[in-house]
């Protein structure tokens, strides 16, 4: 799976919209959609931001590795 799929996935699964998302890392609802759809890469803070929120790796955020492990550290 791509990382703008498993985006996507993430956030579908806990019933998030995108504005919502995107309130949590400060960003705006474009830019966070730019992300899911491919248009922009992700910076690292915000893939760590992302990892910490879904409590999952960043190897699964991105497509690295199909198995969702807990953020490391917690």
């Amino acid at each position: 799976m791509r990382y703008r799929e498993r985006l996507r996935s993430l956030r579908e699964e806990r019933d998030l919209t995108q504005d919502r998302v995107a309130e949590i890392l400060g960003i705006s609802q474009r830019t966070y959609s730019d992300y899911e759809s491919g248009r922009l890469r992700i910076p690292v803070d915000r893939l760590m931001a992302l990892a910490k929120f879904y409590d999952c790796s960043i190897d699964y955020i991105s497509g690295a590795s199909d198995i969702h492990r807990p953020y490391p550290g917690r």
